[in-house]
Protein backbone atom coordinates (compact mmCIF):
# COMPACT_ATOMS: atom_id res chain seq x y z
CA UNK A 1 0.00 0.00 0.00
CA UNK A 2 1.52 3.20 -1.07
CA UNK A 3 1.81 6.25 1.43
CA UNK A 4 0.53 9.60 0.94
CA UNK A 5 3.48 12.41 1.23
CA UNK A 6 3.20 14.50 3.62
CA UNK A 7 3.47 18.70 3.76
CA UNK A 8 7.23 19.51 2.91
CA UNK A 9 8.03 15.77 2.77
CA UNK A 10 10.11 16.19 -0.66
CA UNK A 11 11.91 19.31 0.41
CA UNK A 12 12.56 17.71 4.24
CA UNK A 13 14.40 15.00 2.40
CA UNK A 14 16.35 17.71 0.34
CA UNK A 15 17.72 19.48 3.23
CA UNK A 16 18.77 15.82 4.77
CA UNK A 17 20.66 15.22 1.53
CA UNK A 18 22.21 18.88 1.60
CA UNK A 19 23.21 18.06 5.25
CA UNK A 20 25.24 14.56 3.87
CA UNK A 21 26.64 16.68 1.25
CA UNK A 22 27.77 19.44 3.61
CA UNK A 23 29.50 16.42 5.95
CA UNK A 24 30.87 14.62 3.18
CA UNK A 25 32.61 16.77 0.19
CA UNK A 26 34.61 19.56 2.38
CA UNK A 27 37.71 19.04 3.69
CA UNK A 28 38.14 15.72 1.74
CA UNK A 29 41.72 16.06 0.82
CA UNK A 30 42.48 17.63 5.09
CA UNK A 31 43.72 14.23 5.50
CA UNK A 32 46.39 12.80 3.48
CA UNK A 33 45.97 9.05 1.78
CA UNK A 34 46.41 6.48 4.44
CA UNK A 35 48.12 3.32 2.64
CA UNK A 36 45.41 1.69 2.03
CA UNK A 37 43.34 4.36 0.41
CA UNK A 38 47.08 5.49 -1.52
CA UNK A 39 47.35 1.75 -3.17
CA UNK A 40 43.60 1.63 -5.16
CA UNK A 41 43.98 5.20 -5.73
CA UNK A 42 47.38 4.78 -7.66
CA UNK A 43 46.04 1.36 -9.12
CA UNK A 44 43.18 4.19 -10.37
CA UNK A 45 45.74 6.88 -11.27
CA UNK A 46 47.91 4.47 -13.41
CA UNK A 47 44.62 2.93 -15.08
CA UNK A 48 43.92 6.45 -16.11
CA UNK A 49 47.74 6.85 -17.98
CA UNK A 50 46.27 3.69 -20.06
CA UNK A 51 48.86 0.97 -17.77
CA UNK A 52 48.10 -2.16 -18.22
CA UNK A 53 48.13 -3.52 -14.52
CA UNK A 54 46.05 -6.27 -12.36
CA UNK A 55 43.06 -4.53 -10.32
CA UNK A 56 42.62 -5.29 -6.59
CA UNK A 57 39.27 -6.43 -5.93
CA UNK A 58 37.67 -2.71 -5.66
CA UNK A 59 36.75 -2.32 -9.31
CA UNK A 60 33.83 -0.01 -8.67
CA UNK A 61 35.90 2.13 -6.81
CA UNK A 62 39.16 2.32 -8.99
CA UNK A 63 37.12 2.42 -12.74
CA UNK A 64 34.79 5.14 -11.45
CA UNK A 65 37.79 6.87 -9.99
CA UNK A 66 40.13 6.71 -12.60
CA UNK A 67 37.56 8.22 -14.91
CA UNK A 68 37.61 11.05 -12.58
CA UNK A 69 41.54 11.25 -12.80
CA UNK A 70 41.31 11.16 -16.94
CA UNK A 71 38.95 13.68 -16.86
CA UNK A 72 41.11 15.71 -13.88
CA UNK A 73 44.33 15.41 -15.61
CA UNK A 74 46.01 13.32 -12.77
CA UNK A 75 45.53 12.68 -9.36
CA UNK A 76 44.49 14.19 -5.91
CA UNK A 77 43.68 13.62 -2.72
CA UNK A 78 39.77 15.13 -2.73
CA UNK A 79 39.52 13.35 -6.38
CA UNK A 80 39.84 10.16 -4.80
CA UNK A 81 37.39 10.45 -2.05
CA UNK A 82 34.72 12.14 -4.39
CA UNK A 83 33.33 8.89 -5.11
CA UNK A 84 32.58 7.49 -2.05
CA UNK A 85 31.10 10.95 -0.79
CA UNK A 86 28.55 11.58 -3.60
CA UNK A 87 27.87 7.61 -2.91
CA UNK A 88 27.47 7.89 0.54
CA UNK A 89 25.17 11.29 0.42
CA UNK A 90 22.54 9.37 -2.02
CA UNK A 91 22.16 7.25 0.71
CA UNK A 92 19.91 9.23 2.47
CA UNK A 93 17.21 9.10 -0.36
CA UNK A 94 17.32 5.39 0.04
CA UNK A 95 14.12 5.57 2.69
CA UNK A 96 11.79 6.63 -0.03
CA UNK A 97 12.65 3.00 -1.74
CA UNK A 98 10.45 1.39 1.47
CA UNK A 99 7.89 4.18 2.31
CA UNK A 100 5.52 1.33 2.05
CA UNK A 101 6.88 -0.22 4.96
CA UNK A 102 8.90 2.30 7.48
CA UNK A 103 5.50 4.83 6.26
CA UNK A 104 6.28 8.53 5.63
CA UNK A 105 7.91 10.29 8.78
CA UNK A 106 9.77 7.34 10.19
CA UNK A 107 11.85 7.19 7.03
CA UNK A 108 12.11 10.74 6.92
CA UNK A 109 13.20 10.45 10.14
CA UNK A 110 15.98 7.45 9.34
CA UNK A 111 17.20 9.99 5.77
CA UNK A 112 18.23 12.72 8.74
CA UNK A 113 19.84 9.71 10.96
CA UNK A 114 21.93 8.62 7.95
CA UNK A 115 23.10 12.13 6.90
CA UNK A 116 24.56 12.75 10.52
CA UNK A 117 25.85 9.20 11.65
CA UNK A 118 29.23 9.36 12.43
CA UNK A 119 29.94 6.27 10.96
CA UNK A 120 28.27 6.93 7.90
CA UNK A 121 30.48 10.01 7.23
CA UNK A 122 33.17 8.66 8.16
CA UNK A 123 33.23 5.86 5.61
CA UNK A 124 32.11 7.76 2.73
CA UNK A 125 35.16 10.10 3.47
CA UNK A 126 36.91 6.77 3.33
CA UNK A 127 38.33 5.96 -0.51
CA UNK A 128 37.71 1.96 -1.29
CA UNK A 129 35.37 2.25 1.53
CA UNK A 130 32.10 -0.47 2.12
CA UNK A 131 29.65 2.83 1.29
CA UNK A 132 30.06 1.67 -2.45
CA UNK A 133 28.29 -1.74 -1.36
CA UNK A 134 25.91 -1.01 0.92
CA UNK A 135 24.30 1.74 -0.81
CA UNK A 136 23.86 -0.01 -4.30
CA UNK A 137 22.56 -2.99 -2.02
CA UNK A 138 20.11 -0.89 -0.21
CA UNK A 139 19.21 0.69 -3.44
CA UNK A 140 18.72 -2.95 -4.97
CA UNK A 141 16.77 -3.90 -2.36
CA UNK A 142 14.02 -0.87 -2.55
CA UNK A 143 13.89 -1.24 -6.45
CA UNK A 144 13.21 -4.70 -5.47
CA UNK A 145 10.78 -3.58 -3.27
CA UNK A 146 8.98 -1.22 -5.38
CA UNK A 147 8.89 -4.16 -8.12
CA UNK A 148 11.32 -2.46 -10.12
CA UNK A 149 13.15 -5.03 -11.11
CA UNK A 150 15.57 -2.88 -14.21
CA UNK A 151 17.11 -0.97 -11.34
CA UNK A 152 17.24 -2.97 -8.82
CA UNK A 153 19.53 -5.48 -11.64
CA UNK A 154 21.57 -2.62 -12.12
CA UNK A 155 22.37 -1.71 -8.52
CA UNK A 156 22.81 -5.37 -7.61
CA UNK A 157 25.23 -5.30 -9.99
CA UNK A 158 27.31 -2.21 -8.64
CA UNK A 159 26.91 -3.69 -5.24
CA UNK A 160 29.25 -6.81 -6.37
CA UNK A 161 31.67 -3.93 -8.10
CA UNK A 162 31.97 -2.32 -4.71
CA UNK A 163 34.79 -4.78 -3.05
CA UNK A 164 34.92 -7.76 -0.85
CA UNK A 165 32.50 -6.13 2.28
CA UNK A 166 29.41 -7.02 -0.56
CA UNK A 167 29.68 -10.43 1.06
CA UNK A 168 29.98 -9.74 4.47
CA UNK A 169 26.38 -7.71 4.09
CA UNK A 170 25.00 -10.23 2.28
CA UNK A 171 26.15 -12.82 4.68
CA UNK A 172 24.64 -10.88 7.24
CA UNK A 173 21.59 -10.16 5.12
CA UNK A 174 20.97 -14.03 4.17
CA UNK A 175 21.48 -14.87 8.18
CA UNK A 176 18.79 -12.85 9.23
CA UNK A 177 16.47 -13.63 6.51
CA UNK A 178 16.56 -17.19 7.46
CA UNK A 179 16.58 -16.51 11.33
CA UNK A 180 13.30 -14.36 10.82
CA UNK A 181 12.03 -16.91 8.60
CA UNK A 182 12.52 -19.90 11.38
CA UNK A 183 10.91 -17.40 14.06
CA UNK A 184 7.65 -19.02 14.88
CA UNK A 185 5.51 -15.77 15.93
CA UNK A 186 1.89 -14.33 15.60
CA UNK A 187 3.06 -11.27 13.92
CA UNK A 188 0.88 -8.48 13.58
CA UNK A 189 2.12 -7.61 10.29
CA UNK A 190 1.39 -9.94 7.92
CA UNK A 191 3.91 -9.07 5.21
CA UNK A 192 7.13 -10.40 4.54
CA UNK A 193 10.31 -8.79 5.36
CA UNK A 194 11.11 -8.91 1.47
CA UNK A 195 8.95 -10.49 -1.25
CA UNK A 196 11.04 -12.00 -2.94
CA UNK A 197 7.91 -13.71 -5.39
CA UNK A 198 8.59 -12.40 -9.43
CA UNK A 199 7.56 -13.83 -12.26
CA UNK A 200 9.20 -15.15 -15.18
CA UNK A 201 9.37 -11.85 -17.51
CA UNK A 202 10.38 -9.97 -14.06
CA UNK A 203 12.91 -12.71 -13.38
CA UNK A 204 14.43 -12.40 -16.57
CA UNK A 205 14.26 -8.20 -16.04
CA UNK A 206 16.43 -8.56 -13.00
CA UNK A 207 19.33 -11.04 -14.00
CA UNK A 208 19.66 -9.53 -17.59
CA UNK A 209 19.93 -6.14 -16.39
CA UNK A 210 22.01 -7.58 -13.51
CA UNK A 211 24.62 -9.31 -16.27
CA UNK A 212 24.71 -6.32 -18.69
CA UNK A 213 25.49 -3.87 -15.76
CA UNK A 214 27.99 -6.33 -14.78
CA UNK A 215 29.55 -6.70 -18.10
CA UNK A 216 29.28 -2.99 -19.05
CA UNK A 217 30.59 -1.15 -15.75
CA UNK A 218 32.77 -4.14 -14.58
CA UNK A 219 34.83 -3.42 -17.76
CA UNK A 220 33.83 0.70 -17.99
CA UNK A 221 32.53 0.05 -21.48
CA UNK A 222 34.92 -2.75 -22.53
CA UNK A 223 38.08 -0.26 -21.78
CA UNK A 224 39.36 -2.51 -18.55
CA UNK A 225 38.43 -6.59 -19.20
CA UNK A 226 39.96 -7.46 -15.71
CA UNK A 227 37.25 -4.74 -13.96
CA UNK A 228 35.55 -8.46 -13.76
CA UNK A 229 38.10 -10.37 -12.88
CA UNK A 230 38.58 -8.21 -10.01
CA UNK A 231 35.46 -8.37 -9.05
CA UNK A 232 35.02 -12.07 -8.91
CA UNK A 233 38.62 -11.99 -6.83
CA UNK A 234 36.48 -9.96 -3.93
CA UNK A 235 35.29 -13.46 -2.29
CA UNK A 236 38.52 -15.29 -2.16
CA UNK A 237 40.01 -11.41 -0.70
CA UNK A 238 36.77 -11.70 1.81
CA UNK A 239 37.10 -15.56 2.54
CA UNK A 240 41.04 -15.21 3.33
CA UNK A 241 40.44 -12.36 6.08
CA UNK A 242 39.09 -15.70 7.89
CA UNK A 243 42.29 -17.16 8.44
CA UNK A 244 44.32 -14.29 9.22
CA UNK A 245 45.39 -12.60 12.22
CA UNK A 246 43.30 -10.00 14.41
CA UNK A 247 45.00 -6.80 14.40
CA UNK A 248 41.41 -4.88 16.01
CA UNK A 249 40.54 -5.90 18.91
CA UNK A 250 36.85 -6.38 18.66
CA UNK A 251 36.13 -4.79 22.50
CA UNK A 252 36.88 -1.72 19.88
CA UNK A 253 34.23 -1.77 17.66
CA UNK A 254 31.89 -1.91 20.89
CA UNK A 255 33.41 1.02 21.98
CA UNK A 256 32.64 2.86 18.50
CA UNK A 257 29.01 1.93 18.22
CA UNK A 258 28.02 2.97 22.57
CA UNK A 259 30.29 5.86 21.67
CA UNK A 260 29.16 7.68 18.40
CA UNK A 261 25.56 5.63 17.99
CA UNK A 262 24.29 6.15 21.75
CA UNK A 263 21.43 7.69 21.06
CA UNK A 264 20.56 5.50 18.23
CA UNK A 265 21.08 2.53 20.65
CA UNK A 266 18.67 3.55 23.19
CA UNK A 267 16.29 4.09 20.59
CA UNK A 268 17.05 0.83 19.11
CA UNK A 269 16.97 -1.08 22.43
CA UNK A 270 13.21 0.47 23.42
CA UNK A 271 11.83 -0.13 20.08
CA UNK A 272 13.35 -4.30 20.26
CA UNK A 273 11.41 -4.83 23.37
CA UNK A 274 8.73 -3.55 22.08
CA UNK A 275 8.96 -5.39 18.66
CA UNK A 276 9.31 -8.78 20.20
CA UNK A 277 6.11 -8.43 22.65
CA UNK A 278 4.30 -6.59 20.08
CA UNK A 279 5.68 -9.06 17.42
CA UNK A 280 5.70 -7.11 14.63
CA UNK A 281 7.53 -8.15 11.91
CA UNK A 282 9.32 -5.22 10.71
CA UNK A 283 11.06 -4.75 13.91
CA UNK A 284 12.11 -8.32 14.77
CA UNK A 285 13.44 -8.63 11.35
CA UNK A 286 15.10 -5.13 11.57
CA UNK A 287 16.60 -6.58 15.11
CA UNK A 288 17.96 -10.06 13.49
CA UNK A 289 19.58 -8.25 10.66
CA UNK A 290 21.60 -5.53 13.26
CA UNK A 291 22.39 -8.76 15.99
CA UNK A 292 23.74 -10.90 12.71
CA UNK A 293 25.75 -8.10 11.57
CA UNK A 294 27.41 -6.82 14.80
CA UNK A 295 28.34 -10.51 15.52
CA UNK A 296 29.67 -11.38 11.92
CA UNK A 297 31.92 -7.90 12.34
CA UNK A 298 33.50 -9.04 15.89
CA UNK A 299 34.18 -12.37 14.40
CA UNK A 300 35.66 -11.87 11.59
CA UNK A 301 39.63 -11.95 12.14
CA UNK A 302 40.37 -9.58 9.51
CA UNK A 303 37.90 -6.84 11.26
CA UNK A 304 37.80 -3.32 11.11
CA UNK A 305 35.69 -0.43 12.57
CA UNK A 306 34.63 0.06 9.14
CA UNK A 307 32.91 -3.24 9.22
CA UNK A 308 30.16 -2.12 11.71
CA UNK A 309 29.36 -0.03 8.62
CA UNK A 310 26.65 -2.67 7.70
CA UNK A 311 25.22 -3.16 11.17
CA UNK A 312 24.42 1.21 11.11
CA UNK A 313 21.72 1.14 8.38
CA UNK A 314 19.17 -1.60 10.74
CA UNK A 315 20.36 0.65 13.75
CA UNK A 316 19.09 3.90 12.39
CA UNK A 317 16.01 2.04 10.83
CA UNK A 318 15.02 0.59 14.38
CA UNK A 319 15.52 4.48 16.17
CA UNK A 320 13.53 5.93 13.41
CA UNK A 321 10.83 3.35 14.11
CA UNK A 322 11.25 4.46 17.98
CA UNK A 323 11.46 7.96 17.79
CA UNK A 324 8.25 8.65 15.90
CA UNK A 325 6.35 8.00 19.02
CA UNK A 326 7.21 10.66 20.66
CA UNK A 327 6.93 13.35 17.99
CA UNK A 328 3.29 14.29 19.12
CA UNK A 329 2.21 16.17 22.47
CA UNK A 330 -0.82 17.32 23.30
CA UNK A 331 -1.59 21.09 22.86
CA UNK A 332 -2.10 21.41 26.42
CA UNK A 333 1.18 19.09 27.74
CA UNK A 334 3.20 21.04 25.12
CA UNK A 335 4.87 23.55 28.14
CA UNK A 336 5.25 21.18 30.53
CA UNK A 337 6.86 18.86 27.96
CA UNK A 338 9.24 21.71 26.91
CA UNK A 339 10.03 22.42 30.64
CA UNK A 340 10.76 19.09 31.60
CA UNK A 341 13.24 19.05 28.37
CA UNK A 342 14.92 22.12 29.56
CA UNK A 343 15.43 20.23 33.12
CA UNK A 344 16.63 17.02 31.38
CA UNK A 345 19.27 18.88 28.95
CA UNK A 346 20.43 21.23 32.20
CA UNK A 347 21.32 18.06 33.97
CA UNK A 348 23.32 16.71 31.31
CA UNK A 349 25.26 19.13 30.34
CA UNK A 350 26.22 20.18 33.66
CA UNK A 351 26.84 16.49 34.30
CA UNK A 352 29.28 16.28 31.18
CA UNK A 353 30.89 19.91 32.18
CA UNK A 354 32.21 17.92 35.38
CA UNK A 355 33.29 14.84 33.86
CA UNK A 356 35.18 17.17 30.96
CA UNK A 357 36.72 18.64 33.98
CA UNK A 358 37.40 15.46 35.44
CA UNK A 359 39.39 14.27 32.33
CA UNK A 360 41.61 17.47 32.96
CA UNK A 361 42.45 17.03 36.43
CA UNK A 362 43.39 13.65 36.51
CA UNK A 363 46.71 14.29 38.38
CA UNK A 364 44.96 16.38 41.02
CA UNK A 365 43.03 14.37 42.98
CA UNK A 366 40.95 17.13 45.22
CA UNK A 367 39.38 18.73 42.12
CA UNK A 368 38.82 15.08 40.46
CA UNK A 369 36.87 13.95 43.55
CA UNK A 370 34.79 17.09 43.42
CA UNK A 371 33.79 16.62 40.13
CA UNK A 372 33.47 13.30 40.52
CA UNK A 373 30.44 14.61 43.13
CA UNK A 374 28.75 16.76 40.73
CA UNK A 375 28.79 14.75 37.96
CA UNK A 376 27.25 11.67 39.96
CA UNK A 377 24.60 14.33 41.74
CA UNK A 378 23.59 15.07 38.77
CA UNK A 379 23.20 12.26 37.21
CA UNK A 380 21.06 10.24 40.09
CA UNK A 381 19.04 13.62 40.11
CA UNK A 382 17.96 12.90 36.26
CA UNK A 383 15.82 9.54 37.20
CA UNK A 384 14.30 11.46 40.44
CA UNK A 385 12.95 14.39 38.19
CA UNK A 386 11.61 11.87 35.56
CA UNK A 387 10.05 10.10 38.23
CA UNK A 388 8.50 13.42 39.80
CA UNK A 389 7.67 14.57 36.53
CA UNK A 390 5.52 11.23 35.96
CA UNK A 391 3.54 11.98 39.77
CA UNK A 392 3.10 15.38 38.97
CA UNK A 393 1.80 15.60 35.26
CA UNK A 394 1.76 12.46 33.41
CA UNK A 395 3.85 9.46 32.25
CA UNK A 396 3.72 10.43 28.61
CA UNK A 397 5.28 13.79 29.57
CA UNK A 398 7.78 12.18 31.21
CA UNK A 399 8.51 9.80 28.47
CA UNK A 400 8.97 12.79 25.87
CA UNK A 401 11.15 14.72 28.41
CA UNK A 402 13.17 12.00 28.68
CA UNK A 403 13.39 10.99 25.44
CA UNK A 404 13.77 14.23 23.88
CA UNK A 405 16.61 15.46 26.59
CA UNK A 406 18.45 12.45 25.51
CA UNK A 407 18.26 13.20 22.05
CA UNK A 408 18.75 16.79 21.92
CA UNK A 409 22.24 16.00 24.43
CA UNK A 410 23.14 12.71 22.64
CA UNK A 411 23.10 13.94 19.32
CA UNK A 412 24.81 16.78 20.05
CA UNK A 413 27.63 14.09 21.47
CA UNK A 414 27.23 12.11 17.74
CA UNK A 415 27.53 15.39 15.24
CA UNK A 416 30.38 16.35 17.26
CA UNK A 417 31.44 12.94 16.43
CA UNK A 418 30.83 13.47 13.05
CA UNK A 419 32.54 16.89 12.34
CA UNK A 420 35.80 14.91 14.27
CA UNK A 421 35.44 12.17 11.56
CA UNK A 422 35.65 14.42 9.06
CA UNK A 423 39.69 15.73 10.42
CA UNK A 424 37.91 19.48 11.10
CA UNK A 425 39.60 18.96 14.30
CA UNK A 426 43.31 17.82 13.06
CA UNK A 427 45.25 15.06 13.43
CA UNK A 428 46.39 15.26 16.69
CA UNK A 429 42.69 14.16 17.84
CA UNK A 430 42.19 10.71 16.58
CA UNK A 431 38.49 9.19 16.12
CA UNK A 432 37.89 5.68 15.85
CA UNK A 433 36.03 5.47 12.74
CA UNK A 434 39.76 7.12 11.34
CA UNK A 435 41.78 5.12 9.49
CA UNK A 436 45.23 4.18 10.83
CA UNK A 437 48.83 4.35 9.11
CA UNK A 438 47.98 8.39 8.66
CA UNK A 439 50.74 10.28 6.74
CA UNK A 440 51.27 13.30 9.39
CA UNK A 441 53.72 15.39 7.62
CA UNK A 442 52.63 14.94 3.90
CA UNK A 443 52.10 17.71 2.76
CA UNK A 444 55.53 19.71 4.47
CA UNK A 445 57.39 16.63 2.62
CA UNK A 446 55.95 17.19 -0.93
CA UNK A 447 56.36 21.53 -0.34
CA UNK A 448 60.19 20.45 0.85
CA UNK A 449 60.85 18.57 -2.49
CA UNK A 450 59.26 20.70 -4.71
CA UNK A 451 61.47 23.47 -2.98
CA UNK A 452 64.59 21.32 -4.05
CA UNK A 453 63.45 20.94 -7.61
CA UNK A 454 62.64 24.69 -8.01
CA UNK A 455 66.01 25.31 -6.65
CA UNK A 456 67.90 22.65 -8.96
CA UNK A 457 66.30 22.52 -11.80
CA UNK A 458 64.32 25.93 -12.37
CA UNK A 459 60.80 24.17 -11.64
CA UNK A 460 58.48 21.82 -9.61
CA UNK A 461 58.66 18.33 -9.74
CA UNK A 462 61.54 18.51 -12.65
CA UNK A 463 64.07 15.76 -9.60
CA UNK A 464 62.43 12.18 -9.89
CA UNK A 465 62.29 10.80 -5.96
CA UNK A 466 63.48 7.14 -5.03
CA UNK A 467 62.12 5.51 -2.63
CA UNK A 468 64.39 2.64 -0.81
CA UNK A 469 63.62 0.41 1.83
CA UNK A 470 60.09 1.56 2.84
CA UNK A 471 56.76 -0.11 1.28
CA UNK A 472 54.62 3.27 1.51
CA UNK A 473 51.81 3.59 -1.35
CA UNK A 474 50.93 6.52 0.72
CA UNK A 475 55.21 7.92 0.12
CA UNK A 476 54.36 6.84 -3.67
CA UNK A 477 50.94 8.59 -4.00
CA UNK A 478 52.11 11.66 -2.17
CA UNK A 479 55.15 11.75 -4.73
CA UNK A 480 53.29 10.72 -7.90
CA UNK A 481 54.04 14.21 -9.38
CA UNK A 482 58.19 13.20 -9.11
CA UNK A 483 58.04 10.01 -10.65
CA UNK A 484 59.03 7.85 -7.99
CA UNK A 485 60.80 4.73 -8.25
CA UNK A 486 61.20 2.12 -5.23
CA UNK A 487 64.37 0.73 -5.15
CA UNK A 488 65.87 -1.52 -2.22
CA UNK A 489 69.52 0.01 -2.72
CA UNK A 490 71.70 2.82 -4.03
CA UNK A 491 72.44 2.84 -7.36
CA UNK A 492 75.86 3.96 -7.16
CA UNK A 493 76.40 3.97 -11.65
CA UNK A 494 73.73 6.12 -11.05
CA UNK A 495 73.69 8.92 -8.40
CA UNK A 496 69.79 10.02 -6.65
CA UNK A 497 69.08 13.31 -6.55
CA UNK A 498 65.83 12.78 -3.84
CA UNK A 499 66.07 9.72 -1.90
CA UNK A 500 63.27 8.76 0.61
CA UNK A 501 64.62 6.23 2.90
CA UNK A 502 63.94 4.76 7.11
CA UNK A 503 65.58 6.67 9.50
CA UNK A 504 68.44 4.10 9.76
CA UNK A 505 69.51 4.56 6.13
CA UNK A 506 72.95 6.82 5.05
CA UNK A 507 73.61 7.48 1.74
CA UNK A 508 76.34 9.99 2.63
CA UNK A 509 78.84 6.80 2.00
CA UNK A 510 78.28 7.25 -2.00
CA UNK A 511 77.82 10.84 -2.72
CA UNK A 512 77.17 14.34 -0.77
CA UNK A 513 73.67 14.82 0.68
CA UNK A 514 71.41 16.71 3.16
CA UNK A 515 69.16 14.96 5.37
CA UNK A 516 65.91 16.42 6.84
CA UNK A 517 63.52 13.95 9.03
CA UNK A 518 59.84 13.80 8.96
CA UNK A 519 56.93 12.21 10.63
CA UNK A 520 55.42 9.71 8.65
CA UNK A 521 53.30 6.93 9.69
CA UNK A 522 51.03 7.72 12.92
CA UNK A 523 49.16 4.64 14.55
CA UNK A 524 46.42 5.79 17.64
CA UNK A 525 47.28 3.17 20.52
CA UNK A 526 43.62 1.79 20.91
CA UNK A 527 45.16 -1.51 22.05
CA UNK A 528 47.28 -0.31 24.80
CA UNK A 529 45.28 1.94 25.97
CA UNK A 530 44.64 2.23 29.86
CA UNK A 531 41.02 3.13 31.26
CA UNK A 532 42.25 6.60 32.02
CA UNK A 533 43.70 7.03 28.34
CA UNK A 534 39.67 6.12 27.00
CA UNK A 535 38.37 8.64 29.74
CA UNK A 536 40.80 11.41 28.77
CA UNK A 537 39.87 10.34 24.85
CA UNK A 538 36.23 10.63 25.56
CA UNK A 539 35.99 13.64 26.65
CA UNK A 540 38.98 15.37 24.73
CA UNK A 541 40.02 13.25 21.91
CA UNK A 542 43.26 12.84 23.36
CA UNK A 543 44.94 9.66 23.02
CA UNK A 544 48.54 8.42 23.13
CA UNK A 545 49.72 7.57 19.29
CA UNK A 546 53.21 6.21 17.89
CA UNK A 547 54.31 7.31 14.55
CA UNK A 548 57.11 6.64 12.02
CA UNK A 549 60.08 8.54 10.85
CA UNK A 550 61.37 8.96 7.43
CA UNK A 551 64.19 10.80 5.75
CA UNK A 552 64.41 12.78 2.76
CA UNK A 553 67.90 12.94 1.45
CA UNK A 554 68.62 15.52 -1.34
CA UNK A 555 71.74 16.01 -3.64
CA UNK A 556 73.76 18.87 -1.99
CA UNK A 557 73.82 20.29 -5.43
CA UNK A 558 70.06 21.30 -5.51
CA UNK A 559 70.74 23.52 -2.83
CA UNK A 560 70.49 27.69 -3.65
CA UNK A 561 74.19 27.63 -1.32
CA UNK A 562 75.79 24.69 -3.06
CA UNK A 563 79.29 25.35 -5.09
CA UNK A 564 78.50 24.50 -8.16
Amino acid sequence: MTQKPFKYEGWLYGLAFLIAVGLRLPGLGYIPLNETEARLALEALRLAAGLKQALSPHPGYILSTASLFFLYGGGADALARLVPALVGSALTCAPLLFRDRLKPRPGLILAFFIALDPGLVAISRQAASPVLAITCLVFSLGFFNQRKFLMAGVFAALALLGGPSIWMGLLGLGLALALYQAAKLHFVDKRPAFNFSFDAVERNTFFIAMAAALIIGGTFFFLAPNGLSAAIASIPAYLSGWRTVPQTGASLLLIALAVYQPFALILAFLAIIRGWVQASRKIVFLHLWLFVSVILALLYPARQVSDLAWSLIPLNALAALELVRFLRVRLEERKEALGAIGLTLFLWLFAWMNLTAMSRSLGAPGAYQQHLILAVGALALLPISVVLIWLGWSLRVAQVSLIWGLGIALGVLSFAGALGVTGARGLDYPEIWQLQDRPLQASLLVATVDDLSEWGKGYDHAVPATIIGLNSPALEWALRKNSPSVENFVNTEQPQQLIISTFEFDPNSSAPYRGQDFLWRSNVNWSTAQPADWFKWLFLREMPQTSENIILWADNNLFINAKK
